[in-house]
């Protein structure tokens, strides 16, 4: 690290730990805001305060389909986006000699299920034996708020960033990552970008795509006292799902040839994510609807997959009396998102690996991970090393989901370190 970082380094981890029961303060109130896919607007808002707070420059825009769906890494959407709102905190240098960065989170949360099978309300957040417990409290709200109190932390001891930096809240990345293709078409570009997911400490250096797609299986409806007269589509879509169960194995058992996942032991997952069916208890169900969620290997080719995907269904249909004449029809709604490998990085990776080598007191781990980030956009579409590097989570996506505290103090003082050196320092 340069001299003046090497020399600040300890107050700025002192300045993390003074700053950091209110970063928790701050990011269980985040947690409070149900940001559900079209939801996000009120706690945009409150993120757009506290960028305007910390003195950032705020930009807050409507993200519209019509500016992006001719872009590069595109994902087709189904809903409005009415309520679809970017915020992005900018602090311009006014002679910049540092190198530029932007640190990107996600403000959106997966629906949390029945609220009974939670110990606690999931928007409720709560802090236990060291975990702070809530929706959205690891993926991704507290790596958000790691990127805010990092400057903070800058600040309190009298700094801040010599170069340009943006903290990126976006939308969509659950379910398309418009969000984030959003600020690329805005304009906002970087030397770099942080992206802190819930990694455990690690780095991401590589990350499976994900292809979304919607199953619509036709029936026949009768009388079920007369059901062999009519064909029941909730069981014929049963039959898809299990040939797409085959496909999923095969492709797992082409790891070999894709190394960054090979040491993984089931890299690639199918999932039926939601399925809905029928009319009446005493009906054959005349439709069926059920939503797929497929990986894909981090090199593959996403079009060549979304084939074999689409192959496998209709020939799965054409072997079945009914869906033989009456195939199923294929609609892709959300993630159509190609792999990602961090590449072309090492001064960004090596200044990482140094910041939390000293923070940590150990050496940075890559990982190879199985869902995908953000991250695709910066290092795919723009030529921006995306570097995933964030907290320890717990039950992402599922009940009870929670963050190690500890570990958002140790990754914000990293990022803090990180900004230092990479950006350059000014004094306030």
């Amino acid at each position: 690290m340069k001299g003046a970082v090497a020399d600040n380094a300890a107050r700025i981890g002192e300045a993390v730990e003074a700053n950091f029961a209110d970063q928790v303060r701050f990011t269980a109130e985040l947690v409070g805001y149900p940001s559900l896919r079209g939801q996000e607007h009120t706690a945009q808002d409150f993120m757009a305060r506290a960028f305007r707070d910390e003195g950032l420059d705020v930009d807050r825009w409507q993200v519209r389909i019509e500016d992006l769906e001719h872009l590069p890494g595109f994902s087709p959407v189904s809903i409005s986006y009415d309520n679809a709102f970017n915020v992005v905190g900018s602090h311009r240098a006014a002679s910049p000699r540092g190198k530029s960065l932007i640190l990107n989170g996600h403000i959106d949360v997966v629906p949390e299920g029945p609220h009974d099978m939670w110990n606690s309300p999931p928007f409720e957040a709560r802090e236990k034996e060291g975990w702070l417990y809530g929706r959205g409290a690891g993926d991704m709200k507290a790596g958000l708020v790691c990127c805010l109190y990092a400057l903070k932390a800058l600040k309190s001891v009298g700094y801040q960033p010599a170069s340009d930096l943006f903290i990126q809240s976006v939308i969509e990345e659950e379910c398309t990552g418009n969000g984030a293709l959003a600020c690329l078409q805005r304009g906002y570009r970087a030397d770099a970008a942080i992206i802190p997911e819930p990694s455990g400490g690690t780095l991401g250096e590589a990350q499976t795509g994900t292809i979304w797609m919607q199953i619509t299986v036709r029936g026949l409806p009768a009388h079920a006292a007369y059901a062999e007269k009519g064909n029941n589509a909730i069981k014929a879509a049963f039959r898809l799902i299990a040939a797409l169960e085959v496909l999923e194995e095969k492709w797992n058992a082409e790891k070999d040839r894709h190394p960054h996942h090979a040491h993984l032991a089931h890299p690639i997952n199918f999932n039926i994510g939601n399925i809905t069916g029928g009319e009446w208890p005493a009906s054959v169900p005349a439709q069926c609807v059920f939503d797929l969620r497929a990986a894909i290997f981090a090199d593959d080719d996403i079009k060549a997959r979304s084939r074999e995907l689409e192959d496998c269904i209709r020939q799965a249909a054409a072997g079945d009396p009914f869906m033989g004449n009456n195939p199923p029809q294929i609609a892709y709604h959300g993630f159509l998102a190609e792999g990602y490998i961090l590449e072309n990085a090492e001064e960004p990776v090596a200044l990482l690996e140094a910041c939390h080598k000293r923070v940590h007191g150990q050496e940075l781990e890559g990982r190879a991970g199985t869902g995908t980030t953000d991250a695709r956009f910066f290092g795919l579409y723009a030529d921006i090393p995306g570097l995933v590097y964030g907290p320890l989570a717990r039950d992402v996506h599922g009940f009870n989901e929670c963050v190690e505290l500890d570990s958002v103090r140790r990754i914000t003082e990293t990022i803090a370190l990180f900004v230092a050196d990479w950006c350059g320092l000014d004094e306030l």
